[in-house]
């Protein structure tokens, strides 16, 4: 019976973590670097530039450890959002007027406290 090499050795899936997120950051800076020194060019252009380029970075960044951990966590909290049970129209107009109700009377009630101190304070002071 012949007898395979059962410890092959894989390779980690994130090599390289390291020089990718060097390059990340020196794209960055680079990118930074250049919208200060083309300030003169139309601001359009500046931001579609941007756009591709933090898109690049985005790239890049989710073939790493890091990103592939952010990734699984967004996969994540996009299923969490989508069980999230949203109040109709009626149930957000009442729960909006209700918050606007208390925040009202919790003012009056402040401004009556307020109101009260400050009488306090002008009769002890002679006033």
């Amino acid at each position: 019976m012949n007898q395979q090499n059962t410890s092959q050795q894989t390779t980690p899936p994130f090599r390289f973590d390291g020089l990718k997120w060097t390059i990340v950051l020196v794209l960055l800076a680079l990118g930074i670097g250049a919208n200060y020194y083309f300030s003169t060019v139309a601001l359009a252009i500046r931001t579609a530039v941007g756009i591709v380029l933090i898109c690049v970075l985005g790239l890049i960044l989710f073939q790493t450890a890091k990103g592939q951990i952010a990734w699984d966590f967004i996969k994540v909290a996009r299923g969490e959002m989508r069980k999230v049970v949203w109040p109709n129209r009626q149930e957000t107009v009442r729960t909006t007027l209700l918050v606007l109700g208390m925040v009202l009377l919790t003012g009056l009630i402040l401004w009556g406290i307020d109101s009260i101190f400050i009488w306090g304070v002008t009769r002890i002071m002679g006033g």
